[in-house]
């Protein structure tokens, strides 16, 4: 059973089917049953807007859906939602506190309320569309109680719609006064239908009286043809002369009034012409105000873009903005890469001067040949370690083996020092050798050939190379002077200031990687 509100809902539907038939769609819409399937709705609605309602759009409604409540469904909800999009996307305008239709029940149940809501939408669509006039004189052509069913449906969407974005006061002025217009063509509709009714009320009156008039005309008749063949008419004090006087004053009281109804009937008859030239110039301002309306569409439209060109300029002003303070950071990260690359120039200078200054430490140590190569091994592998930070353990241990090294080292010396003091006990004997062989080349001195004997057998290789097993024998004997503990102490204190200097170069490399790591970073990000 249905309650007020669904009867209404009923009776909507059904003139609004009537109506759907005059669109001229091919699918079946005569019934209920044939309009829960969607194809007749979806067939009007392309029809109704074409550019809207593509056929793309049309193919993905399913033609043959039977029984099938689930495809139905599926039909139905494409409409509902391509009716919501073309009127918030086309019309500009939103319904607001109108029940949305429940699908659900239209193909399950085939519930006339609820496909009526949904047919009241598309004919909302319809009288809002381009030929929204030809809509609207279709429904001027249709019963007059259809007539108002539809309008009131069209009356009741119109006052649920409102527009998407607020537009200018001649916006909202036009729309009232369509909307007023609108209420004086349904007044000028129900005067018309009052005044047709009046007139057919007056038609019947004048049928009734015209039909009484024959018969007392027939009863008139008889009578005449009763008084020729009894009395005479002309005695007014007979029976037949009273009646004869009686029906001549009743004649005369229904011709007056006979008269009176036509005249009344003409007067309704100007009124309802006057009325009718009423309505025309109603229709005509009401077709001035639906192209004003067009017109104002147009321009809300061309407003919307504007609107719509507006904020896209708003967001490029911004993004100009944002790419202005990019730009700004970007050139303070260019002076902070500048002075960072000054800074770095400065410290590789630090570094080639400390460099220069270890190459003439260890220049001046010409006599530690042996460690300055070991130096040289631990600069080499300074690089590496400086990129090997977390094997500084390993490193610790290397230069534990270099010590040992140098511990062997020590223990070479003092093999080479004892070397050497077998090679001075030679040289001593050798000394000896040439004191006696000097002394013995003396007595030859006074005879020539002597003479050529002796400096053939003392060369000046064999001078060079006793003058050279001098030096060495005084160097060694200052060196042996001093105690093997004074050069370790010495070696020691050469290893330590080189793992000093060691360290610092390795503190300064890794602070030299990070600021060249650091500005490697900000070149990518620039």
């Amino acid at each position: 059973r249905y309650n007020h509100d669904q009867m209404i809902r009923v009776c909507v539907c059904v003139s609004v089917c009537e109506c759907i038939q005059t669109f001229g769609v091919d699918a079946p819409c005569s019934a209920v049953d044939e309009m829960t399937s969607g194809v007749a709705m979806a067939q009007g609605c392309s029809i109704m807007n074409g550019m809207y309602f593509t056929d793309a759009w049309i193919s993905r409604i399913k033609p043959d859906v039977g029984d099938n409540w689930r495809l139905k469904i599926s039909n139905l909800k494409k409409i509902l939602k391509g009716i919501l999009d073309y009127n918030h996307e086309v019309l500009g305008q939103q319904i607001n506190d109108f029940t949305l239709p429940d699908v659900s029940l239209i193909a399950e149940h085939s519930d006339a309320a609820e496909l009526g809501r949904m047919l009241q939408l598309i004919l909302g669509c319809a009288v809002n569309c381009e030929q929204k006039q030809e809509y609207i004189q279709t429904i001027m052509m249709m019963e007059e109680s259809v007539q108002h069913v539809v309008m009131t449906a069209i009356q009741e969407l119109m006052s649920k719609e409102t527009p998407v974005s607020s537009g200018s006061d001649s916006f909202v002025d036009l729309d009232r006064q369509l909307k007023k217009t609108v209420e004086d063509l349904n007044d000028a509709l129900a005067t018309k239908e009052e005044i047709a009714q009046r007139c057919h009320e007056l038609d019947m009156q004048v049928a009734a009286l015209q039909e009484e008039k024959s018969s007392l005309l027939a009863e008139n008749q008889v009578l005449m043809e009763r008084l020729n063949q009894s009395d005479s008419i002309e005695d007014l004090n007979s029976p037949a002369g009273r009646r004869h006087l009686q029906l001549q004053a009743q004649l005369e009281q229904l011709q007056e009034e006979t008269f009176r109804l036509e005249a009344a009937k003409d007067d309704y008859r100007i009124r309802c012409e006057e009325l009718e030239k009423e309505l025309m110039e109603v229709r005509g301002q009401n077709e001035e105000l639906t192209s004003l309306a067009e017109e104002a569409q147009s321009l809300k439209d061309e407003m919307d873009v504007l609107r719509h060109s507006s904020d896209k300029v708003s967001k490029l002003e911004a993004q100009v903005e944002a790419y202005k303070k990019k730009l700004e950071d970007l050139g303070d990260l260019r002076r902070q890469v500048k002075l960072l690359e000054e800074k770095n120039t400065s410290y590789m200078q630090n570094t080639v001067t400390l460099e220069e200054d270890l190459r003439k430490a260890n220049a001046a140590r010409g006599q530690l040949e042996t460690y300055k190569r070991q130096v040289v091994e631990l600069q080499n592998k300074l690089s590496e370690e400086s990129k090997k930070a977390d094997r500084m353990e390993f490193e610790y241990k290397r230069v534990k083996e270099k010590v040992d090294s140098l511990q062997k080292e020590k223990d070479r010396l003092r093999t080479e020092r004892d070397s050497l003091k077998e090679t001075i006990e030679e040289l001593r004997c050798v000394k000896a050798q040439e004191s006696q062989l000097t002394s013995g080349l003396v007595p030859l001195s006074s005879n020539e050939p002597s003479d050529s004997l002796a400096a053939e057998i003392v060369t000046p290789e064999i001078r060079e190379r006793l003058i050279r097993l001098q030096h060495e024998n005084k160097m060694l004997k200052l060196a042996q002077e001093g105690s093997d503990n004074e050069q370790i102490a010495l070696l020691q204190s050469l290893l330590e200031d080189a793992n000093s200097r060691k360290s610092e170069l390795e503190t300064e490399n890794s602070s030299f990687d990070l600021m060249i790591l650091i500005c490697s970073d900000m070149h990518c990000e620039l």
